[in-house]
């Protein structure tokens, strides 16, 4: 009878489906779609259709691709949460206070390391540390009170050397560095007693070079009014 023999023939298929099992656990190679004929038009394979033979040339089917898992994305790290990598090993010695428009710069063997910078509204100042030591200190101009500088933890998030105000008439703003997403920049200014930004961090326009050509992207800058940063 015709099923007698059917499962005769089936079980010859299913011993060689049980040998392509065993090369995909050994060798971890897709075997699925192996015992497809050349004219079968991409169907199934009937139960009662013999399997290819020693002499015939199986027709290979597509190798199903290895399954590839997601990068999973580091969480990001908030600025503020960078505050405890901080360190502050040495401040510059000042003969006295810095008038407007005045500011000292001394980075002489000082090795190289991470940059930060700190803004004091109420002391009107602003301090580059690298690697923890206090290389740059300025007197700034800061926003009036319509347009007050904000306070927080900003990286840098833009350099531009030769930027110019979208908003404020095209006003030169040399050396800037964006805080904020609405357009508050450390940049050089004419620093003079009575002046003010519109939010802006304004600093004497050769102390803008010398802080612009340390500083990168990415690197905090910590403005307070009269706080302490809580910098060790």
């Amino acid at each position: 009878m015709a099923r007698p023999k059917a499962r005769g023939k089936r079980a010859q298929y299913l011993f060689a489906a049980g040998i392509s099992a065993l090369v995909l656990m050994t060798f971890g190679v897709a075997v699925s779609g192996l015992y497809r004929t050349t004219g079968d038009r991409g169907g199934p394979l009937p139960e009662d259709v013999r399997p290819a033979t020693a002499t015939e040339a199986p027709s290979p089917g597509p190798v199903a691709p290895a399954p590839q898992s997601r990068p999973v994305a580091d969480a990001p790290v908030s600025p503020q949460s960078r505050l405890g990598q901080l360190r502050v090993k040495r401040v510059l010695k000042l003969d006295g206070p810095l008038r407007h428009g005045e500011y000292v710069w001394d980075d002489k063997d000082v090795p190289e390391g991470q940059v930060f910078i700190t803004v004091d509204l109420k002391a009107q100042t602003l301090s580059v540390f690298r690697a923890g030591y206090e290389i740059g200190v300025s007197v700034i101009l800061y926003g009036a009170d319509n347009k007050p500088s904000p306070i927080g933890v900003f990286p840098i998030t833009e350099k531009d050397a030769n930027h110019f105000s979208s908003t404020y008439n095209n006003a030169p703003m040399p050396y800037a560095m964006r805080l904020t997403p609405d357009g508050v920049f450390i940049h050089g200014s004419d620093v003079i007693w009575g002046n003010a930004t519109h939010g802006c961090i304004g600093v004497p326009t050769a102390f803008a070079k010398k802080l612009f050509g340390v500083a990168k992207k990415g690197d905090l800058v910590i403005v307070t009014e009269g706080k302490m940063t809580g910098l060790q």
